[in-house]
């Protein structure tokens, strides 16, 4: 039989701040103003206009998907439509 191992857990400083981990589910948020392309948010902007324009290149690109910039203050999901010729 082989000898028992002992594991010695260390214990991290109380002193330094614990870091976040994040996984799959959890990305930082940068901005205000959330790209979502079909309900999956993509990436976040500081300004409307911004996120709109990244969402219109992409409308124009996949014009089947549903995009939509959502603001994370004021709560309001506003659907890209492609203009109309």
């Amino acid at each position: 039989m082989a000898p028992r191992q002992k594991t010695i857990t260390m214990v991290p400083d109380a002193s330094e701040p614990a870091q976040e981990v994040l996984g799959q589910g959890k990305r930082p948020d940068k901005g205000q103003f959330r790209l979502e392309v079909d309900r999956q948010t993509k990436a976040t902007y500081g300004t409307y206009e911004a996120a709109e324009k990244a969402g219109l290149a992409i409308k124009q690109g996949r014009p089947i998907l549903q995009v939509a910039v959502y603001d994370t203050i004021g709560g309001i999901n506003k659907i890209i439509e492609l203009p109309k010729n």
